[in-house]
């Protein structure tokens, strides 16, 4: 029982997801149906990146980038910036969760060397402002988390288009992080500071590979190569690269997304809940995307909300905009403040304050930004 228990409370979303498509097929009880419900090319590609991904990420590559970048600051708004924009563009590329995990516990690391008292100043600061960043910043790529790949698709849209209806956002987002940064880094007054991060070898042959089934995700992502080939070769390459990494999957985000997929599907075919959720989110996309993520996270809202409107565009800015906010607006904020936990859990406190206190300010002007575009 302690165990179902532990796994509930690690798994929430997706036993929420479970159990509404389990509660749904007795409404709508299982038939042939259900298979067209199921977006198998997005949970394919999902399941690819999330692979390549852990790749890169268990030869070091990302280690070896961020100790590069380092061995190059002098004081204390570049030390900041660094730490911070690290995860806003690598989020574009390997998502806002992967990002956290990656650059987090090196910044606790790197802080950690700044002495206790410096530490202390800068750690929930710079935490929260790297989540942020990992959220923003994955916002303006296809593949910058899972919701985006999804919607993608289910837009039927190119990749200069999805970048275009994001940049204006990413743009400002980078422009309020930067400002926040250096004011962050000022307060901490020193101009001079030396790192020595311990070096990290590099497999140049696992690099080339994981860099070369990398790339055929983003031209799967991109229509360029059928799903179906680039999984076959992903696969294979992955098991002779290194079959470890099948453990690195997050396969309960997939199964997540099978479970609302199914709960979807059988709520579009009950008419009479399909049309009471059409007529109340048509023309309200975005705002009941932000709310609704608030409470459920925002990729479970991409997932519920896009079977019931056809403004799609609406449903990637609101879901974006709307990871912003509470602590479970977006999953990946979670990271975070485990690593928080693990590091002091008196200071969960303190970072929960500053944490809804900086998402609220961005999310408000985020949104007055998206409100003053559409007039």
């Amino acid at each position: 029982m302690k165990k179902i228990i532990a796994f509930i409370k690690k798994e929430t979303i997706l036993c929420v997801a479970v159990l509404l498509a389990v509660i749904s097929s007795c409404f709508v009880l299982p038939d042939k149906k259900y298979i067209s419900y199921i977006d198998v090319r997005t949970m394919v590609i999902l399941f690819c990146l999330m692979a390549v991904v852990a790749g890169f990420q268990k030869i070091g590559v990302f280690h070896i980038i961020a100790r590069k970048l380092l061995e190059r600051v002098n004081g204390g708004c570049q030390l900041v910036l660094i730490l911070v924009m690290l995860c806003f563009f690598f989020s574009m590329l390997i998502t806002n969760d992967v990002a956290l995990i990656t650059f987090v516990p090196l910044g606790i690391q790197v802080l950690g060397m700044l002495g206790e008292e410096r530490k202390k100043k800068l750690l929930i600061p710079v935490v929260v402002l790297q989540t942020i960043a990992a959220n923003l910043g994955s916002m303006l790529t296809p593949i910058g988390n899972p919701q985006n790949l999804y919607l993608y698709a289910r837009a039927d849209m190119k990749g200069m288009e999805f970048f275009k209806l994001m940049i204006p956002y990413s743009t400002l987002a980078l422009v309020m992080l930067s400002i926040w940064c250096i004011i962050i880094g000022r307060k901490d007054g020193v101009k001079q500071m030396v790192f020595e991060i311990k070096e990290t070898l590099i497999d140049r042959k696992k690099l080339v590979g994981w860099s070369i089934l990398f790339f055929l995700c983003i031209a799967t992502v991109a229509g360029k190569i059928p799903y179906t080939w680039m999984f076959g070769v992903v696969v294979v390459g992955t098991f002779f690269l290194d079959k470890k990494i099948f453990c690195k999957v997050d396969y309960a985000l997939l199964g997540t997304f099978l479970g609302f997929f199914i709960f979807i599907g059988n709520m579009g075919r009950m008419e009479v809940f399909r049309n009471g959720l059409e007529s109340a989110i048509n023309g309200n996309e975005v705002i009941t995307s932000i709310v609704a993520s608030q409470v459920i996270s925002n990729v479970p809202t991409a997932l519920l909300l896009s079977g019931f409107t056809q403004d799609i565009k609406s449903l990637i800015i609101g879901t974006n905009l709307g990871g912003l906010g509470t602590l479970i607006a977006s999953m990946a904020s979670l990271i975070s403040f485990r690593y928080i936990g693990a590091e002091d859990k008196g200071k969960r406190l303190s970072y929960l304050k500053y944490f809804t206190i900086a998402n609220i300010f961005f999310l408000v002007i985020l949104f007055f930004f998206y409100m003053v575009n559409i007039m």
